[in-house]
């Protein structure tokens, strides 16, 4: 099998939760053109089916990535990502983006658009074992996949400046203390927490989550003021749903909500 053809991104129904991995062991994930249009595939699935709430992205292996299999993006006669049509969800988050939550799973490797693919995401779990550098400098180029931005906005100026300028590798407890992930855990078992997280966030209103993500993008795109105007669009929306009428039938009777996402 050739380069070109190696490497696949699968998905898995786990109840309310799509679960996709990333495969290419073998190059230990560093992603192919094709391998990027079935993620972009597995994020619009989840994006668009009504009986999926949350997404988990994860890596197959002993690493997330070593990035973008440069040649067949940027060499002679490269495909790139030519094959990614405009309605499909951006991987990136860079232009149509997934309405539902998202969490990263992370572990050894997790170069450029591993850390990328992570800052799209919503909240990131990173194994000890988890190594990051966002390299791109190194090779004579910028991040194009967002880091330049969602870094910052993630860790804040200096932490952002500290890594991106020099390019250095750091570990999991830095990613920690700078914000770049939520959570280390014991290596192994970066996946399972990931679905825990996932499956606690699918067990809230899926409505009220989505709005929830909605609302945050509004102030992190158009700033306070357009956050603050959304709120009355927000309260009537979500009090005129079954799901509003089921959470507080549910907080009078003292049971577990049923929720519908309707």
């Amino acid at each position: 099998m050739s380069e070109t053809k190696s490497g696949e991104v699968r998905s898995e129904v786990r109840d309310r939760t799509l679960l996709i991995t990333v495969d290419r062991v073998e190059k230990r994930n560093a992603f192919t053109p094709k391998m990027m249009r079935e993620l972009a595939e597995a994020l619009t699935r989840l994006d668009e089916s009504p009986d999926l709430w949350v997404g988990a992205l994860t890596f197959a292996g002993p690493h997330t990535t070593a990035g973008l299999d440069l040649p067949l993006f940027f060499g002679p006669g490269a495909a790139r990502d030519a094959d990614r049509t405009p309605e499909m969800v951006d991987p990136f988050a860079l232009a149509r983006r997934c309405r539902k939550p998202v969490v990263a799973a992370l572990q050894g490797i997790t170069f450029t658009v591993g850390i990328e693919l992570a800052l799209a995401a919503d909240i990131a779990v990173a194994a000890e074992d988890a190594r990051f550098s966002q390299m791109e400098a190194r090779r004579g180029i910028a991040p194009f996949g967002g880091a330049t931005f969602r870094f910052l906005q993630r860790t804040g100026w200096g932490n952002s400046m500290y890594h991106l300028l020099r390019c250095d590798e750091f570990g999991a407890h830095e990613a920690l203390r700078c914000g770049l992930v939520q959570e280390v855990v014991p290596v192994g078992q970066s996946v399972a927490r990931a679905l825990e997280l996932a499956a606690e966030i699918a067990a809230n209103a899926p409505l009220g989550i989505q709005a929830t993500k909605a609302a945050a993008l509004e102030y992190v795109q158009h700033g306070e003021v357009a956050a603050v105007a959304r709120i009355p669009k927000l309260r009537e929306t979500l009090l005129a749903t079954v799901d509003f009428r089921e959470g507080l039938a549910s907080f009078v009777e003292r049971r577990a909500a049923r929720f519908e996402g309707r």
